[in-house]
């Protein structure tokens, strides 16, 4: 039997997505929240802008919350939780910080979930793609 050895997210990646997202963000003006977590939960690297809406630095984690349980982009999860949806009480139903709004991914590596990321701040269409230039130069 071989076992994958897959390494986990660290600081250092943590640092490099919230600098990537946070180029992407200021490039566009927009000022935002990033968090990035473990594939634990827990929080690895936080960042608000000077500028961004308080309420940012808490949907940027529980973006980055709902993506790493799930294991989906909050984007992709927006049409399941409507009141016609499939999940329409996962949102109520758990006593945890989910938030159903673009701007948070999940983070693999080796196809295994090592995190995740999420920004909060700007439109979901924008914080999704932010998220999304971190993830991919994630390497």
């Amino acid at each position: 039997m071989s076992t994958t050895t897959v390494t986990p997210l660290t600081t250092a990646d943590a640092d490099s997505l919230v600098a990537t997202a946070r180029r992407a963000a200021e490039s566009a003006g927009v000022t935002v929240s990033i968090t990035v977590l473990d594939a634990g939960g827990h929080l690895l690297a936080f960042r608000r802008d000077d500028r961004a809406v308080l309420i940012s630095g808490e949907t940027s984690t529980r973006k980055a919350y709902t993506a790493l349980q799930l294991d989906a982009p909050t984007a992709d999860l927006v049409d399941l939780v409507k009141p016609d949806g499939p999940f329409h009480s996962l949102t109520t139903a758990l006593d945890r910080p989910l938030l159903f709004i673009g701007g948070g991914l999940p983070v693999h590596r080796d196809g295994r979930l090592v995190g995740a990321v999420g920004v909060g701040g700007g439109a979901p269409e924008q914080d999704h793609a932010f998220a999304l230039a971190a993830v991919e130069a994630l390497v």
